[in-house]
């Protein structure tokens, strides 16, 4: 086998598996350790993976940070789709939580066009805009310190109403999510510390998220994937990532 043919099929395993080992890989491809490190290490500084000790990892995204007003100008069209389909998992009657989430903007749409009664409970402003002109919705809104770039509110007091409710469904915006480590992540502590609350007290929590979020990373983690009922995303994700999910028994919904 050809270098570049060993290094590609070391690049196969680690987008199935999301990391790989030395020792295996020199057994798998009848090399000697010291080969497999020389691989890891350009392919390293081609920028196609991380070395960890005794391996490597796959490389995330990290995502800028935006503010809300223009994360919802991204993937319109995506979260129109994610949107739509959160809305068929409610029904009339039902204590709904919207996290501070441009997904959730255009969910809020079609609730507040709904010929249905609905109990939303939120944190975001643009959400209350929104469903603050519709009659038929019994609105609750989540205060406390306004954190302006997520157009909302995160802060302790936030936290502490949250504890007090018990939604019937949760539908959480997420900045990264990695099924090889069950991990969901967002970038602000606090926000973090709400999402973690309100998947706890929620009896269905889902994360809506774009497909892109698969290979994207926050920088505080706060809750396992396998803490939600689902993942509701706009297009189906790689084969290896729908074998991770089942593996830790999440359903990914799709449009």
């Amino acid at each position: 086998m050809f270098l570049e043919e060993r290094q590609e099929q070391i690049l196969e395993l680690l987008a199935l598996n999301g990391k790989v080992l030395v020792k295996e890989l020199a057994e798998r491809f009848g090399v000697t350790e010291d080969s497999i490190r020389k691989d890891l290490s350009a392919l390293e500084l081609d920028g196609k993976l991380k070395r960890t000790y005794g391996g490597a990892v796959a490389i995330r995204e990290k995502l800028h940070v935006m503010a809300a007003n223009k994360r919802r100008t991204v993937d319109v069209e995506a979260k129109r789709k994610i949107a739509a389909t959160a809305f068929k998992l409610i029904k009339p009657g039902d204590m709904i939580y919207l996290d501070v989430s441009t997904i959730n903007i255009a969910l809020a749409e079609l609730i507040s066009k709904a010929d249905s009664d609905f109990k939303v409970v939120t944190n975001m402003i643009d959400v209350l805009t929104i469903l603050s002109r519709s009659a038929k919705v019994d609105l609750v809104f989540i205060g406390g310190k306004l954190n302006r770039s997520r157009d909302g509110f995160c802060d302790g007091l936030a936290s502490e109403m949250i504890s007090r409710l018990k939604p019937d469904v949760s539908f959480l915006g997420v900045v990264g999510i990695d099924l090889n480590d069950n991990a969901v992540s967002t970038y602000q502590i606090e926000d973090g510390i709400n999402k973690t609350r309100v998947t706890s007290v929620s009896k269905r929590a889902y994360i809506v998220a774009e497909a892109r979020k698969f290979s994207t990373d926050g920088n505080y983690t706060f809750a396992h994937v396998d803490d939600f009922d689902g993942v509701i995303t706009d297009s189906k994700p790689k084969p290896e990532l729908i074998r991770a999910a089942s593996n830790l028994n999440v359903e990914i919904i799709l449009p």
